[in-house]
């Protein structure tokens, strides 16, 4: 959900926050920490656009695990790696989003069936349904595990994990103090 100008005031007050850095020129980081949401959303349903793109929840899960090493070998976190997933939202939120996922849905049906009419042939596997992209589902509940042994095995194969400590903030979780 995020909070409201906070971006722009940290901006404001800390301009080296938004300087372009060079992969030589990255400075050194205590903590890391990671609104997973983006990643997930991203991993999942990359090109809504396409009536033809059909993902596995595997692919979706590799592509995850994937962004998060990168990320991890580029800032290289000396203490800390702090990565949550949107816990329990109240319930405007939810009905915001729910009626954004309904409405993309819909969007997508639509884009289908416009592609059907032009006589193209789309996959026969299903698409993926974002609106399991939320607290409480199966999927979130395999992917918290996943998740969980992702980071168990990058601790204990990888030394640049090895030396930090690792929290995951999963979906169940409502606050976190």
């Amino acid at each position: 959900m995020g909070v409201p100008k906070f971006f722009r005031y940290t901006s404001e007050r800390y301009p080296c926050l938004n300087e372009l850095v060079k992969q030589y020129q990255i400075p050194d980081f205590d903590n890391m920490y990671l609104d997973m949401n983006g990643i997930i959303h991203n991993c999942s349903h990359p090109d809504d656009s396409n009536p033809h793109f059909r993902i596995t929840e595997e692919k979706i899960f590799q592509d995850i695990f994937h962004y998060l090493s990168i990320l991890f070998q580029i800032i290289k976190p000396k203490k800390l790696f702090f990565m949550a997933i949107d816990g329990v939202a109240p319930r405007a939120k939810m009905n915001q989003q729910r009626g954004r996922r309904f409405r993309s849905a819909r969007e997508a049906e639509k884009l289908e069936a416009d592609a059907k009419e032009k006589g193209e042939v789309l996959p026969t596997e299903k698409r993926f349904d974002s609106n399991c992209i939320t607290p409480g589902t199966v999927f979130m509940a395999r992917l918290h595990e996943q998740l969980k042994y992702f980071v168990k095995h990058k601790m204990s194969t990888d030394p640049l994990w090895s030396k930090v400590k690792v929290i995951l903030s999963g979906h169940e979780v409502s606050d976190v103090m």
